[in-house]
């Protein structure tokens, strides 16, 4: 499957009347500075989406750092951007593709095929000369109706049921040091979800920045069970989901998102916790 598109790929096209190009530019920590970089410059034609005010819902006590936002309002937010259901949707960043990933998975989510992120971000298209610029497209509403697949996203409970399942890969995304519970920067407790094997989503990068080719993602994954089920998750469903481009790459289809993560996971006393390598034998 394809769903990286080149720099060149998106220079050729960019004007075409069917294409809204998307800034996802966003700072953990910095929440207003993804706005701030796109009013400087961006793509020229694109409209810009947060991450946390218009990709997630806002924090409650269930539901992890980065809910899901609510399906009416996420229509409403793509209408308004005039993303229809036969727009082609280019989502970028400059944090290696995981805020237009989390737009990705959202737009698949919702049905629409038609998505891509841009391969290698913001700062490459700015270094390698392409047109940049400060005006901000007049917004033209367009009409997006949902249709949701269901079957790409999984919650608490049934990840809970599933653990130690044989027929079930969990794939936690973070960092190994905060998957083996030596560190957390971020949520409250260290850990893993048990039985939760670790592959690092920026190891889908090559260290110029540019996705893996499908042959190098397949390599990442080659000790999984391609007839198996894998969920992917990690801290609040945002770095889990160029994960889950990954392994569509790579060729596997039962792939499922658990959109709450490590931060859902914990907002639940009772659920246990692991620590140190696991690896499926």
């Amino acid at each position: 499957m394809n769903n990286i598109v080149s720099l060149k790929w998106l220079l050729a096209r960019m004007y075409e009347p069917d294409i809204v190009i998307v800034d996802c530019r966003f700072l953990m920590g910095k929440p207003d500075a993804g706005r701030e970089l796109y009013e400087v410059s961006h793509i020229p034609g694109a409209v810009y989406l947060d991450l946390e005010k218009d990709l997630s819902a806002p924090i409650e006590e269930h539901g992890g750092r980065h809910p899901l936002p609510d399906i009416f309002d996420l229509t409403v937010t793509l209408s308004r951007v005039g993303i229809s259901n036969e727009t082609r949707v280019i989502a970028y960043d400059d944090q290696g593709g995981a805020m237009a990933s989390r737009l990705w998975w959202l737009l698949k989510y919702l049905g629409h095929e038609q998505v891509f992120v841009l391969d290698e971000g913001y700062t490459t298209w700015v270094n390698t000369g392409f047109p940049v610029s400060s005006e901000q497209r007049v917004l033209i509403p367009a009409k997006f109706l949902a249709n949701v697949q269901h079957t790409m996203l999984v919650e608490m409970g049934e990840v809970k049921e599933l653990i130690g399942d044989e027929r079930v890969t969990l794939i936690d995304s973070r960092e190994a040091p905060r998957y083996r519970g030596e560190v957390e920067p971020l949520d409250k407790v260290a850990g893993h979800i048990p039985g939760a094997i670790n592959r690092f989503w920026k190891d889908g990068l090559a260290e110029s920045g540019a996705w893996k080719d499908a042959t190098s993602q397949a390599e990442r994954f080659a000790d999984l069970n391609r007839d198996g089920e894998l969920i992917v998750y990690c801290g609040s469903g945002v770095t889990a989901t160029p994960n889950v481009i990954a392994l569509q790459e790579a060729g596997f289809n039962k792939v499922r998102l658990y959109a709450g993560s490590w931060s859902d996971w914990i907002s639940y006393s009772e659920n246990p916790v692991a620590v140190g390598d696991e690896e499926k034998a």
